[in-house]
């Protein structure tokens, strides 16, 4: 198990997970890439907890509600800080994910790259 810190991205859209990647390595942060919940609990039971996950909410496979349900739920990974970044923007979808314990809820196409990557190195610490 790995005690490096990273940021797990779990997203399916191989367009914004290679902009996040890449714009984190600029930042000196290193991120891990899963394309749907399932990646994701793999990555986290092989490399250990990251110290933020960027979650998609529509993905084949496990979805990010299901994903952030199980994430809550488990005494392991109930603390890592969550950012949603979805293009889903009723108020009923974003009120839900930050009640199942979300620390942001971000619609993707209203919000810059650079914003998402600013927030991403405050909870980091870059």
């Amino acid at each position: 198990m790995m005690e490096e810190k990273y940021v797990l991205v779990v997203e399916d859209d191989p367009f914004y997970s290679k902009i996040y990647k890449t714009k984190l390595s600029k930042e000196g942060i290193e991120a891990r890439l899963a394309q749907n919940g399932n990646e994701a609990i793999k990555i986290l039971q092989e490399d250990g907890n990251p110290v933020l996950i960027l979650l998609d909410l529509i993905m084949p496979g496990m979805d990010g509600f299901d994903t952030l349900k199980a994430l809550k739920a488990t005494e392991a990974t109930k603390n890592i800080p969550v950012i949603v970044l979805s293009n889903l923007s009723q108020e009923e979808e974003i009120k839900q994910v930050l009640a199942m314990g979300a620390q942001e809820y971000l619609i993707k196409a209203n919000t810059p790259i650079g914003d998402i990557i600013n927030r991403v190195r405050k909870i980091v610490g870059k």
